[in-house]
This record gives C-alpha cells, structure tokens and sequence, in this order.
C-alpha cells in the first residue's frame, strides 16, 4: 500500500460560486484517479484563468465506506458567537520563509492564540524537535483534519489527555531505538505523558523525500502495511499515534539544507511526514505525527557550526521525537458532525470565526473557508513557493483580507474578536452611501 504524490491539471469555472468550485474539483479530481484510490492531500500550487495546476496525495487503496471523501462539503447553517475560534495554517514543504524550517511559526501561534479562545493549528506549526511551546488553547491536530473541520465533516473534542502509542522502525543501528524509547520514558517519567506501549515493526516501510514540479517537498510512502497491522491489532487501546521512522533523502541534503544561508532550499522531510500522517488520520480517525530518526551516527554527528535560527531546534537533538509526544498528548478526539451536543465542548465548523494562511496558499481549508463565509486573513510576508491569487479566487474578493505580517493579522483578530469593522480604523474611510429610493 503506497502514497504517492500525482500533479493534476483541472479546468475551473470562474463563474461557480466557492462551494460549486469544491464540487466540480471533487468530480474532476475523481474521474482521473478511479475508484481503487483515494485522495489524502489536495494542493493548488499555481493558477491561470481557467486552470489549477495541483499536485495530489494519493493513497493507492479504495476509500473505506464508512469515511466521507475528501471533498465531501457540508454547509454550515449558522456560526455561533458564543467563543472566538481561529486556525492557523503554514503549510508542509512549501518553504514559508515563517514556519518552513522547524517549528519556527511557534511564536507566532502563541500571539495569534492570545488574540483568540481557541486556535487550531497543525504539527507543522510547533513541532521543533525536543520544543513544543504551543499555548494551552491551542488545539494540535493534523493538516487533513483542519481541511475535514472546515469543510463541515468532523468536528473536534478536546481532551484532558490521550493514551498515546509509539510506532517505532528497526532501525540498522540499535543505538537509534534505544534513543526513541529513552525519549518515551522521559516524557513519562518526567511529563506525565501516557505512552501505552512502544511498538517495533515487525519490518519497516519506506518515506523517501523528493521535490514536486512546483519546488514543494514531497514525495512516496510504501510498505505500509506493517503499520496497518499493528494499528489493526490494538484498536481501541489508544487515542493518539506517533510514530518515528527513517526517511530516505540524498546524504547531501543535511549539508545543504543547513549551510543553506540564502534559504533557498525547501526543508526536504516534512512533506512526505504529511503524506504519511495524512493517511493514518483519514483512516483510523486518530489524531497522528511523525517523528523522523537520524539515518546513521556519522549523519548524528555533523559539524552544522551555528545555524540560522529557524533551524537551530535540530542539530540539537537525536530523535526529535519529544515535540511529537507533547502535541500529540492533549491533541483533540475526532468525531463525526453533529455526534456530540454542542453543550459538550466539541468545535465544528460552526464555531470557527477566521483562517489564517500565507499569501499564495490554496488547498480544501482556503476553499472551504470561502465557501462557508470564514474570513480568511492572508499574509502577504510569510514569503513560499506557491503562485496563487487568493483575491482570484470565488468570494475572494471580499472572504480575503490581505496584511502584510502577522502582527497586522494580529491587529485584524483583535477586531473582529471585538467585532469592530476593519473600515473604521483604517484610513480614509469612505462617504456613507445614502441611497434614496423612488416613491412609486
């Protein structure tokens, strides 16, 4: 059972409205990959006037019959104001100039999260290696259930803590397990966590990472059905999933990317990990991240020098795991729409107030977002390689509010929290219309 990553071509009508859009990339995307795959990942990576060139993450087995396709959409029929809810959104392996390198999109989270009663982001977001610094109203979930959550499927129930399971390769050099399961042991020894059990796969699969047509990093994911079957066994016995396993990139890449001083080179392994856990997410429900081990001891023992900050989170550890661990710990239950009272706590779409992204990026949670009235706050200097006009989009024009960093995004939530009209502090402010009706 393989991921792979397929570049696709789709015809957009300019004309549909944002949720018309959805569907007819959801029959398009659907007649080119027949009913034996399925899609895990949707990327617009650039556009023109009547086409989407995306690249997609295909899952190549049928779709379980019990789980909505990726572009089944739900309208909201209301948005609650009880409480002020955001998602926050940098994007795996497009290389955002914040939040492309290690976790370095954490501050950034912590201020949006101060402006807000609940942020929902993804591990891409906070995860650098042993650091996870994420404030205690900030939900950690995966990338594909943040897109399930706008489009109405799923909504979110937060949780006190959750029995966490490590799925573990063998890796060629014990010295690595060893490592993995000592970094287990002191989240439970020194943090509390619930780890049920540390599982080594009776064999490995395979992630190798490689960069798609649009500079992004990608890549495959095959063998996974060792995984599949330690899952399968001890359903009902876990709430979370992390797993640590190799990924597979020329050895120059470690050299490259960290003397890379321009910051040219996209981080080559995150995209691939949300290939990955995008998979395991959609299938078992379960909130899911990834922990990459080092490849050998001499890659372990690199002489890096100083780093560019973003970066630094990684030189310094052996497993990258403990970032995993902690996220993963209070990550909410996934549930199916409407399953729970909203008296429960549980967080659909209905009570999301604004997506914050990069300018550039398009995928289900922009389109989606639109398409349910979300504001949409875009920020212009979160620089990536990604080529799309958001204001292009259906309801761009007025769903799309452009800011050039994320202390003006800031600035834009605190008004909407306070549910002041952006007009009226910004300058000039146009005349008052007054219109006059006829007496007939």
């Amino acid at each position: 059972m393989n991921v792979v990553e397929t570049p696709l071509t789709l015809a957009i009508d300019r004309q549909a409205t944002a949720a018309g859009l959805i569907a007819s990339l959801g029959e398009s995307v659907a007649q080119h990959i027949g009913s034996d795959r399925q899609i895990v990942r949707f990327v617009v990576t650039g556009q023109s006037q009547n086409e989407f060139q995306c690249e997609l993450g295909v899952f190549e087995s049928p779709a379980e019959k019990d789980r909505p396709p990726l572009f089944t959409f739900r309208q909201r029929s209301e948005c609650d104001q009880s409480t002020f809810n955001v998602v926050f959104l940098v994007p795996t392996g497009i290389g955002a100039e914040i939040g492309g390198h290690s976790g370095d999109s954490g501050p950034v989270a912590k201020l949006l999260a101060s402006g807000c009663d609940t942020l929902i982001t993804h591990p891409n977001v906070g995860n650098a290696a042993d650091i996870n610094e994420l404030s205690a109203n900030t939900l950690y979930v995966e990338g594909s259930v943040i897109a399930d959550l706008l489009m109405g499927s799923i909504e979110l129930r937060p949780t006190r803590s959750n029995r966490l399971l490590l799925l573990m390769e063998r890796h060629p050099d014990p010295w690595f397990m060893d490592a993995t399961v000592n970094m287990a042991s002191a989240a439970r020894a020194a943090a509390g966590f619930n780890i049920q059990e540390v599982v080594v796969l009776n064999r490995n699969f395979s992630m190798s990472s490689v960069y798609a047509p649009s500079g992004r990093a990608a890549g495959e994911v095959s063998g996974l059905e060792s995984v599949f079957s330690s899952l399968d066994r001890r359903q009902g016995q876990f709430d979370a999933v992390a797993i640590a396993s190799l990924i597979k990139v020329p050895s120059s890449y470690h050299q490259d990317y960290f003397a890379d001083t321009d910051d040219l080179m996209v981080n080559p392994w995150g995209g691939v990990e949300a290939m990955l856990t995008h998979t395991l997410s959609r299938k078992y429900r379960v909130p899911t991240a990834h922990a990459p081990m080092m490849t050998s001891r001499e890659v372990q023992t690199l002489d890096f020098g100083i780093v560019d900050p973003r970066k630094a989170a990684e030189p310094v550890s052996c497993t990258y795991l403990f970032s995993v661990l902690k996220g993963l710990q209070r990550s909410p239950s996934i549930c199916a729409a409407g399953s729970h009272a909203r008296s429960s706590g549980s967080i659909g779409v209905e009570s999301i107030h604004c997506l914050v992204i990069p300018e550039g990026c398009v995928g289900l949670p922009t389109l989606a977002a639109l398409a349910q009235h979300i504001p949409i706050i875009a920020v212009r200097g979160n620089l990536n390689c990604m080529t799309n006009k958001l204001s292009d989009l259906p309801g761009g024009t007025k769903g799309v509010i452009l800011v050039n960093n994320y202390l003006e995004a800031a600035g834009v939530l605190a008004a909407l929290r306070a549910g002041i009209s952006l007009e009226s502090v910004r300058r000039p402010i146009a005349a008052t219309k007054v219109t006059y009706e006829d007496n007939a």
